[in-house]
């Protein structure tokens, strides 16, 4: 239940948006809602694995707790974002308080979804990666290489706008912030040095945070090589608030990782929830290709997004993606399965004292 508790609260600060006061006062009748658009990076492959590209808006259905959703805005690969003609943010009816009385003025409640911007700005092309590399205890072995396969990863990447690199072991380290400054990135991958237990669900929690208020295109990229024996954050809330935020999580990991059955499987979870990929790499070799797996995946990657249409549900909505069309029908999909609405609620810094915030900057 703490654990529940904490991640509420972590969802709620990071991702709490406030209301105009003005027409809000006017019309006490009803409950103000923030216009959210909501992203999906979806890729598409055939059975052999190859992805397909040139496909249109048009070829895409978007469904929302069986509720048919309009394409707002697309964008194939690392083309630039483009809107769609005549898509609109709905009015919610639904969302009305008839027990509201005009003599008694009441403060708005906006219902916020924890995933993307409350503005219907498009967002650049190209994506945001974060690197999160284990440093623990379990990586004295090959460190170097490791550290070779990501600065490669880091050299190759195209289409990406901003890079960061953090390292954890018991902590997490913000080694190099968010930036399109690829030395500096590299600097830091160097700069590491292995040690200490692992708390990776701590620290891909606090990554997670830190991708949520960007627009666009956001992945988390980790490299474990062992599992998890310091954290404080079950895998299944890290995994959650990454759907709700809209931030596709890819796991590589080495051998070592793979003969623990439960890191295995938690890898594999975390990744499909979000619309990302688990890569288990016998050899240093194997690991490079995840990587460069993983950089065509961004590269290929179509990013939609749409306007909610009015939905009851205030909870967990479940979100799935269909291609039209019978030729299509052979081809793949994989994105995230749904994102989480929060409602408004009072919180303060003293309630977040129990998070895992040591992380050094």
């Amino acid at each position: 239940m703490a654990k529940k508790y904490f991640l509420f609260l972590c969802l709620v600060s990071f991702l709490f948006c406030s209301t105009g006061s003005g027409a809000g006062q006017n019309d006490v009748s009803r409950i103000h809602v923030d216009v959210v658009l909501v992203q999906l990076n979806v890729a598409v492959t055939d059975g052999k694995g190859n992805y397909i590209s040139g496909l249109t808006p048009e070829d895409f259905s978007i469904v929302e707790d069986n509720i048919p959703e309009k394409t707002a805005t697309f964008e194939e690969g690392n083309e630039p974002p483009r809107r769609l003609a005549d898509v609109a943010p709905p009015t919610d009816h639904s969302l009305t308080r008839s027990s509201a009385k005009p003599s008694q003025p009441q403060a708005s409640a906006p219902v916020v979804a924890a995933n993307q911007a409350q503005t219907p700005a498009l967002w650049a092309a190209g994506a945001n990666v974060f690197i999160l590399f284990d440093t623990s205890n379990y990586m004295y072995r090959g460190f170097v290489f490791a550290q070779d396969s990501i600065a490669d990863f880091i050299r190759s990447l195209e289409g990406v706008s901003k890079v960061a690199f953090y390292s954890y072991s018991r902590d997490l380290s913000r080694v190099a912030t968010l930036t399109s400054d690829r030395s500096q990135v590299l600097r830091g991958v160097r700069s590491t040095v292995a040690g200490d237990d692992a708390a990776l669900y701590n620290s891909l929690l606090l990554t997670v945070k830190d991708a949520a208020t960007l627009t666009g295109k956001k992945a988390i990229v980790v490299f474990s090589n062992g599992p998890d024996n310091a954290s404080l954050v079950p895998p299944e809330d890290v995994a959650e608030l990454a759907q709700s935020t809209g931030t596709i999580i890819y796991m590589v990991s080495t051998q070592e990782a793979e003969a623990e059955p439960v890191s295995t499987a938690v890898f594999e979870r975390m990744s499909k929830a979000t619309g990302g990929r688990a890569y288990f790499s016998s050899s240093w070799r194997d690991e490079k290709r995840a990587f460069t797996s993983i950089r065509d995946d961004l590269a290929h990657l179509y990013t939609l997004s749409y306007y909610p249409q009015p939905n009851p549900n205030r909870g967990w909505r479940t979100i799935k993606v269909k291609l039209v069309g019978k030729d299509l029908q052979k081809y793949h999909v994989r994105t995230r399965d749904g994102y989480r609405l929060i409602q408004q609620a009072q919180t303060s810094a003293a309630a977040l004292s129990s998070a895992p915030e040591s992380a050094s900057q």
